[in-house]
């Protein structure tokens, strides 16, 4: 994550609790990280954890889903959750702010694949 969405991480969470992110595959949203309050969003077997955020200030890690289908296609992709000025999701809580969570990738280099093994 970049420090500016760190920053707008430790804002929702002290406006509204714990949080979570699922990387929406595509519908309404294009593919927007989605922030929900921790479980309103329900996960399941067709889910993947990718990361459990831990963020300086924030008591808990922010944990971060994407669907399994959604993973096997960004596999091979670093991700980094970054935020920018502009409207994004009504169902995302940083709507509000004026901003929206996106997601900047990368094709992972040959040496950080063969560290994932």
């Amino acid at each position: 994550m970049t420090p500016a969405a760190a920053d707008m991480m430790r804002q929702l969470r002290e406006q509204h609790g714990p949080l979570m992110f699922h990387q929406s595959g595509g519908c309404c949203d294009g593919s927007s990280p989605m922030c929900y309050l921790e479980g309103e969003f329900r996960t399941g077997g067709s889910d993947v954890l990718l990361e459990s955020l831990a963020i300086e200030g924030v008591p808990e890690p922010i944990t971060f889903w994407m669907s399994a289908s959604q993973f096997e296609l960004w596999k091979h992709t670093h991700l980094t959750v970054d935020v920018v000025p502009g409207r994004g999701s009504g169902f995302s809580l940083e709507a509000p702010e004026g901003v929206r969570f996106l997601i900047r990738s990368r094709l992972l280099t040959t040496q950080e694949l063969a560290e994932l093994g």
